[in-house]
């Protein structure tokens, strides 16, 4: 029986994947979970034409994450912090903190696609990436400097 996934599935493949399953499976499971419809001509070329104009929008997307990354990438914040002996930090510098400066250098980024490769600890230049599309990234330089009042 050929049906056409309407969700993911783990293994049977992704949304609007024409697939060959057991009719009893099919019936009895998916299509009553609305996980596929049956595979008819009209059903075909609607999923076909889904997953072009999804393929159109992931596109565009990309571009517009590669064109930021271009921006961004290579760009130096400065962020200042209290510190104790030998230049070790109080606390810790957070993902927030870098969106909160890359916010103030006109870049809006979720805190949650930036990762740091280390945990800062002392004062120094750390590099962190901004993941701005599944296969775009862009590289930041952290620079922890000793607050004024600290010292």
């Amino acid at each position: 029986m050929k049906v056409i996934l309407t969700e993911d599935h783990d293994t049977l493949g992704i949304k609007g994947d024409l697939v060959d399953v057991k009719p009893g499976y099919g019936q009895n499971f998916l299509i009553p979970r609305q996980l596929a419809v049956v595979a008819t001509k009209s059903a075909t070329k609607r999923y076909a034409e889904e997953r072009r104009q999804s393929a159109h929008k992931v596109e565009a997307q990309r571009e517009q994450a590669e064109k930021l990354a271009q921006r961004l990438d290579g760009t130096e914040i400065v962020i200042p912090v209290q510190t104790g002996e030998d230049n070790r930090i109080f606390g810790t510098i957070t993902t927030q903190q870098v969106v909160d400066e890359l916010k103030e250098q006109g870049f809006d980024i979720d805190r949650r696609k930036v990762t740091l490769s280390e945990d800062p600890r002392v004062t120094g230049v750390y590099p962190a990436t901004v993941r701005l599309h599944q296969d775009v990234s862009a590289k930041v330089t952290v620079n922890v400097v000793a607050n004024q009042d600290s010292l």
